[in-house]
């Protein structure tokens, strides 16, 4: 099929974008090299996007610097505005960049409607109004001097981010740093590209400036690294995996950048025996099986108290088995393929992993039998009891819908597995004790914790993890903060105080 094909096939009005997006226009890569984005329902080839080297990444740094001045010099209050009108056209568009999402990435269509396209929206609307409210602050120091604090944007800023959430990561990472002053050299993952490139023609549309924004598809190991040791960029921002992060970081020190790492997780979604279980049996399906599990918050080490196990996973066990897949296009698709064929083998060879060590499948650990998914990437919502919690199912992030199942006999027990890893990013805990619920929270390892809800977001709530998950803020003023630099200013404004050696 040809691209125009497709893209009436998918129910879309307006061109699929495919080059790299630089100083406002798209251009080919200067190498001419492309790589075949897939849609994952039957891995169809849908575009054949350019890939940036390191000549474009220089080009899209260059942009990125002629812009910074003018654009850190606009008032705050014009930058919210371009902002603001950015989320309208995000919300007029609403269709279109839903259905593109779906067909890229295999989400499905309603989750896409409902939450990837008006959290977008969200996203560069909050950020649209903190632009001109983010303030510095006077320091009382000593008689005769004012001092005062300025936050500065830190200069040409380079984002990589993953395939998991694409549409919603332009908002996440590019929001804030817009909103500080700062101009952008963004890299969507390869293989989920085409939201982003519809993003940065919106954003031509909104107003933006040629050269603020930069978006360049491209490998990780070329476009991401040399993004990520460019002495031309102040700051990296990264989401992604640990061991990819920990790369991020050595390639950064040429220049000392700024870093910000939002890694991977195993949250531990806590149940005790005094919660409500119909509540937590359909929160802990959301905290895993939404988009396919491929979620760095997602809830995928289980935790029971052993007293309502055996009710718990019999109820959650049926619920797993009447998710309803198939195609993401379809509306009444409750949960669509992963994101590509060598993902989806990885998480079924997880599978395997466990019963080697002695787990039991009790749901799942394969892919559905259906002719029509017989292509995609899909595998069924998949329930592991394992042996313990020091497995590796246990330990290790399956990025799938792939749940952990572990009990407790008391809350002692339940934090010491629920801390019982490297990561630290979400977790959550299901209970009716308010004593409970507020210690528990404050003891976990973890930057965020829901109580008796799971995987809640917000522009407005910090969003980040603590050890292997990562260092830095989304969101909120926090993100704010992470986009911008410190300047101290002095004045003596007491004439009677004299300089230190008078002449």
């Amino acid at each position: 099929m040809s691209l125009a094909d497709i893209q009436a096939a998918a129910g879309l009005r307006t061109p699929i974008r495919h080059q790299l997006f630089i100083d406002g226009r798209f251009v080919d890569a200067e190498n001419g090299e492309t790589l075949a984005t897939l849609n994952p329902h039957d891995n169809s080839v849908i575009a054949d996007v350019a890939m940036a080297g390191k000549a474009d990444i220089d080009k899209a740094v260059a942009a990125a610097t002629k812009a910074f001045p003018a654009w850190s010099r606009m008032a705050a209050a014009d930058r919210g505005r371009i902002l603001l009108k950015l989320a309208d056209l995000i919300e007029e568009n609403a269709e279109e960049l839903a259905r593109l999402e779906t067909l890229d990435t295999g989400h499905p269509l309603k989750d896409s409607r409902a939450l990837d396209v008006p959290r977008t929206a969200a996203c560069f609307r909050y950020f649209g109004g903190m632009a001109d409210k983010f303030q510095g602050d006077v320091v009382p120091v000593e008689a005769g001097f004012l001092n005062y604090v300025l936050r500065e944007p830190v200069g040409v800023v380079g984002q990589v981010v993953p395939w998991n959430f694409p549409l919603m990561f332009t908002s996440w990472k590019m929001a804030p740093a817009l909103a500080a002053g700062n101009t952008v050299v963004m890299k969507p993952a390869e293989i989920t590209p085409l939201s982003s490139l519809k993003i940065a023609e919106l954003m031509s549309e909104a107003g933006i400036p040629d050269g603020v924004v930069n978006i360049v598809p491209g490998l990780g190991q070329v476009a991401g690294h040399y993004i990520a040791e460019h002495p031309g960029i102040a700051k990296v921002a990264f989401t992604g995996s640990t061991a990819t992060g920990r790369r991020i970081v050595q390639a950064s020190a040429g220049n000392l950048k700024k870093v910000q790492l939002e890694l991977g997780g195993k949250g531990a979604n806590i149940v005790f025996d005094d919660a409500n279980l119909t509540a937590a049996i359909n929160g802990s399906a959301w905290a895993i099986f939404h988009n396919q599990g491929q979620a760095c918050i997602a809830g995928s080490r289980l935790m029971l108290h052993e007293r309502i196990a055996d009710e718990f996973l019999e109820r959650f066990a049926t619920l797993a088995r009447s998710i309803r897949l198939g195609n993401p296009m379809d509306a009444t698709t409750e949960m669509g393929p992963l994101t590509s064929a060598l993902h989806r083998d990885r998480v079924l060879s997880y599978v395997n992993v466990a019963r080697e060590q002695g787990g039991e499948v009790i749901a799942g650990g394969k892919a559905p039998g259906a002719a029509d998914l017989a292509q995609g990437c899909y595998v069924e919502p998949t329930i592991v009891m394992a042996r313990d919690h020091k497995d590796r199912v246990a330990q290790e992030e399956v990025f799938g819908p792939f749940v952990t199942v572990l009990t407790f006999k008391d809350d002692a027990e339940a934090l010491r597995i629920a801390n019982g890893t490297d990561y630290g990013l979400g977790s959550g805990l299901w209970t009716s004790n308010l004593q409970r619920a507020h210690k528990v929270a404050r003891e976990l390892h973890a930057g965020m914790v829901w109580i008796n809800s799971y995987k809640r977001v917000n522009p407005g709530s910090p969003f980040g993890g603590v050890g292997q998950s990562g260092y830095g803020r989304e969101m909120g003023f926090d993100a704010m903060r992470e986009y911008t630099q410190v300047k101290s200013v002095w004045v003596n404004v007491d004439a009677q105080i004299a300089p230190w050696y008078p002449r």
